[in-house]
């Protein structure tokens, strides 16, 4: 799976960027670019194009079995999903889902809920999704993406930024590779990253994440990886308020 997101819809943090990138001189959106190294490589995959926010492009070909692929939009909610959920049954009672609904419809439906006055903040929402998967959502309306990845990073999960600071997300690390040179690193574990919120830990939201620089063989820094700081907390905490509070600005 892939998605590009312009650097207006989504920020691409400053520490993913390597000062010794030797990427494509190209973005990853320009004339189509990366879509169309996405095509080569994997030839039944699907373009979405979003306009000015970017693309999605995914493809069921090469998947882990046991690490399937899913799709699917609803009211302009696109979302692309890889693993499977343990808690299926309980999370779909929670969201008053349907006995037919599978992951994909359930991570959506967690972010319609977060985004229209959603009882509890961002992190609680992800943390309540057990099992292995990674997600990438995209909210055509609000221009809004939401990403997360589970705790222990069992799906391969990458992230980086291409030449012009767009935002470039696969489970291919390859694809970065091509579209950002040095400027990638698998995506946090027990992350989670959002258009208005940054990257954030779920598993520990009380905490601030730190930048770690990763070096290839030859010395050069390739991107960082974020790390958990367990000396620094956020201030302020979480708020006590009721449960008719406005979370949409939290996440």
């Amino acid at each position: 799976m892939l998605a590009v997101f312009d650097n207006t819809v989504a920020k691409c943090p400053e520490a993913l960027q390597s000062p010794h990138s030797g990427g494509s001189s190209s973005s990853a959106l320009k004339d189509g670019f990366l879509a169309k190294h996405f095509g080569s490589v994997h030839p039944a995959s699907v373009t979405l194009n979003l306009g000015s926010a970017g693309l999605i492009a995914y493809s069921l070909d090469k998947q882990n079995p046991l690490l399937p692929r899913l799709f699917a939009v609803v009211d302009d909610i696109f979302c692309l999903f890889q693993g499977h959920i343990e808690n299926v049954a309980v999370l779909k009672q929670q969201y008053g889902l349907s006995k037919t609904a599978n992951e994909v419809i359930i991570i959506i439906e967690a972010y319609r809920t977060l985004r229209d006055r959603g009882p509890y903040p961002a992190d609680q929402v992800v943390r309540d999704i057990q099992g292995k998967f990674a997600f990438i959502l995209y909210d055509s309306v609000s221009k809004a993406t939401f990403t997360a990845s589970d705790v222990d990073g069992n799906v391969p999960f990458f992230w980086g930024a291409d030449s012009d600071n767009n935002l470039v997300i696969s489970d291919d690390a390859q694809i970065l590779q091509h579209a950002c040179g040095k400027s990638f690193a698998p995506f946090p574990k027990g992350c989670f990253f959002t258009t208005s919120g940054g990257l954030r830990s779920y598993e520990h939201p009380l905490n601030e994440l730190k930048a770690v620089p990763r070096v290839d063989s030859s010395g050069q820094v390739c991107g960082s990886n974020f790390k958990v700081d367990s000396e620094t907390k956020k201030e302020g905490g979480m708020p006590r308020v009721g449960s008719a509070y406005d979370w949409s600005s939290n996440y």
